[in-house]
């Protein structure tokens, strides 16, 4: 018999349910089922979302002028600058000094995380939110308790239930906005009740995740930071979504400090990217064309995910047992079960869809257990030809 060594907690109790489903996925391709994959925010996995030409051609200069190696622990000094610019144009007083450039926002939310939280601590994060905000406080001794967004009114904020969890040792407030898995948009009224509740407690600090930011459909987004005079703001962006280059893994974290309040940890941010060294340095240059280029482009993406989006909750509509709030910005829906004898558990729904009728979705109870329960999350990003025959199974399925 091998001795088998243990496995840390903080290793074995993560779950990341949207690359979780795709496990049993893969089985079936190795079987050589075709499966029509809706479970993961990619781009570039479907036809007519490429990443812009300039900045494909930025990264390839960088290549080949040889300028791949080691770059600053913060990010390129140029970079730094020109999202400090980006941030400003938003409504704050953004410097480079401000600007931070992470391994995609994941790595920004473990620096974050590493940083601020010490046993006993609490996230407070929306429910339903992007898995990492769970899963990743629990290894500094924290934990995340998730404030209700309100599946019957948009996924708006309930502001009594933030009210009702504040206490001392929430140290970080999460408002991801546009919310992923919802798509729901804060309005500047919900951003200003928010922080009015925020400014209570002298020890909170607001995650302001917006790394969809640049897909709304609403008109009425608009920066956390923008809104703040006394609560410091950790923005949060990068390529990945809004400039369809998820796998060059390149975000950014922006402070927004208006009282002083982060001197400590921001040292303790910055030993912290020191100790990693930098990200990648060719990625970085690719980005700034994408900052400093024309954004016309972005128009034309835009324009093709909302025809497939309205395409998608027409159908939904059409489906006897599902429903959909419409979202307000980004590429996904967060679909309801209405039957009870399905939703009451929903990875069950999701997987016998998938072996079934093998279209991929991920369980609602994968972005939140308590307020996710019953739905799916799917993307809308395939061209309708896919999302159509996906649709017909799902029907079928259902009938």
């Amino acid at each position: 018999m091998v001795d088998q060594v243990d496995v840390a907690p903080r290793a074995s109790n993560i779950e990341y349910a949207i690359r979780d489903v795709v496990v049993p996925a893969v089985k079936l391709e190795s079987e050589g089922h075709e499966i029509i994959r809706l479970n993961i925010g990619d781009p570039l996995a479907y036809e007519g979302l490429s990443t812009p030409i300039h900045m494909i051609e930025e990264f390839k200069k960088a290549l080949d002028r040889q300028d791949n190696g080691y770059g600053p622990s913060y990010g390129l000094p140029i970079l730094r600058s020109a999202i400090a610019l980006s941030e400003s144009k938003k409504g704050w007083n953004c410097s480079s000094d401000d600007v931070y450039v992470t391994h995609g926002v994941t790595e920004a939310l473990q620096i974050i995380f590493a940083s601020f939280l010490k046993k006993g601590d609490i996230v407070l994060a929306p429910g339903p939110h992007y898995p990492p905000y769970v899963a990743y406080p629990q290894m500094y001794g924290a934990k995340t308790v998730e404030y209700r967004l309100n599946p019957n009114d948009g996924w708006k904020i309930d502001l009594e239930d933030i009210k009702s969890k504040m206490n001392n040792k929430v140290k970080l407030l999460v408002l991801i906005n546009p919310n992923n898995p919802t798509g729901n948009v804060a309005t500047k009224k919900d951003i200003d009740a928010l922080l009015e509740i925020a400014n209570k407690w002298p020890k909170c600090t607001i995650i302001a995740d917006e790394i969809y930011d640049a897909l709304d459909f609403t008109g009425k987004l608009c920066s956390v930071a923008s809104r703040s005079v006394k609560t410091p703001v950790l923005v949060l962006n990068g390529v990945s979504k809004v400039y369809f280059a998820p796998g060059w893994r390149v975000g950014y974290m922006a402070l927004h400090d208006p009282l002083g309040n982060l001197n400590l940890v921001r040292d303790g941010m910055e030993r912290l990217l020191r100790s990693r060294l930098c990200a990648s340095t060719p990625a970085q240059y690719g980005f700034l064309a994408g900052l400093n280029g024309d954004s016309k482009w972005l128009d034309e993406h835009k324009s093709k995910i909302k025809k497939r989006l309205d395409y998608c909750l027409q159908r939904i509509s059409e489906i006897d047992g599902l429903e959909c709030e419409s979202p307000g910005a980004a590429f996904y829906l967060f679909v309801k079960i209405k039957d009870p004898n399905l939703s009451k558990n929903d990875k069950n729904f999701v997987l016998d869809l998938l072996n079934e009728k093998h279209v991929l979705v991920v369980h609602g109870s994968g972005f939140s257990s308590e307020f996710g329960n019953g739905h799916f999350r799917m993307v809308c990003l395939p061209s309708i030809d896919i999302l159509k025959e996906a649709f017909d199974r799902i029907s079928e399925f259902l009938t």
